[in-house]
């Protein structure tokens, strides 16, 4: 043994829920994301290592549970169609991440002050 004490350090989760069903957190998140960044949900999926029909459950949730469109889905030609974010997922997105990172600096300034 080295004779120190191993570093502790505080982790976090926040996700939001309508009537005690959690609807968005960073798995959805990390899905939206892909899907602004790639244009496609099956690019998303691929990235994520999950298969596309999960992805495809994911969003259908999240339009259900928010009653809201999520992904707009545009059929193309030769080249494929293109999946882009509604205004209000987009914003969503947005927003989750801003109150993630403030979340998780609060928790991790509460943490040093009370001495870990």
């Amino acid at each position: 043994m080295s004779g120190r004490e191993p570093a502790l350090e505080v982790r976090s989760k926040i996700w939001l829920e309508i009537d005690g069903e959690p609807v968005f957190g960073e798995g959805r998140e990390e899905l939206l994301r892909l899907v602004r960044k790639n244009g496609s949900i099956n690019a998303a999926a691929r990235e994520m290592g999950i298969p596309y029909r999960k992805a495809w459950t994911y969003v259908d949730a999240m339009e259900k549970r928010l009653g809201f469109p999520v992904v707009v889905r545009r059929k193309g030609g030769t080249g494929g169609g293109v999946s882009t974010l509604s205004p209000q997922a987009a914003a969503l997105l947005d927003k989750f991440h801003r109150l993630k990172k403030d979340f998780n600096g609060l928790v991790n300034r509460k943490f040093l002050r009370l001495g870990f």
